[in-house]
């Protein structure tokens, strides 16, 4: 999950340009090494919608960066579940759109056999399953910037989570990745 430093998953009206600010080739490296322990990917409905036309598209295009070829075909391949109150069509090969419970899906899915599951964004959908106890691992992309207003990733004050630290990875452009594991 990215994050800016004060703990927002975006800013005001979405904003997500600071994230890309810092973006560079070694992160894409990291990026790639956890879609390849992965097979499925959760999303809500507007960040997958933002996604699906970035990824299905852009790397057709002779400007898309020739090493982040092989985070495209991942993303393209892994199976994508989209939790959405309101109807819409999938234009993503390999979407299914959830028809539960965000929580009753997701807990399904993890004891289904197969790779890691990875969240993207759906700040409402992170919340209900942190608040359910369904996330294993928090792997936290820190950016240096403070947004100030925006969404946070973790807005429930009354739901501790005693959390302990399993890896930290620097790189050239400030962001860290911080992992952690919930203590159970």
């Amino acid at each position: 999950m990215n994050l800016s430093l004060d703990g927002k998953m975006y800013g005001p009206g979405g904003d997500l340009s600071w994230h890309f600010e810092t973006w560079n080739e070694e992160m894409g490296e990291k990026l790639l090494e956890q879609l390849q322990r992965a097979d499925t990917i959760l999303l809500g409905r507007i960040t997958y919608e933002a996604m699906a036309k970035y990824w299905t598209s852009k790397p057709m295009g002779p400007d898309f960066p020739r090493q982040d070829l092989a985070i495209a075909d991942k993303m393209n391949c892994h199976t994508k579940v989209v939790f959405s109150r309101t109807g819409f069509a999938s234009i993503w090969k390999n979407t299914i759109i959830a028809r539960r419970d965000a929580v009753q899906e997701t807990n399904m899915l993890k004891h289904q056999k197969g790779k890691d599951i990875i969240l993207y964004g759906s700040g409402s959908l992170a919340s209900a399953l942190i608040q359910s106890n369904l996330v294993d691992e928090y792997q936290l992309w820190i950016h240096p910037v403070i947004l100030g207003k925006g969404f946070s990733l973790f807005n429930n004050p009354d739901n501790r989570l005693n959390l302990k630290l399993n890896n930290t990875v620097s790189f050239d452009s400030g962001v860290l990745v911080i992992s952690y594991a919930p203590v159970r």
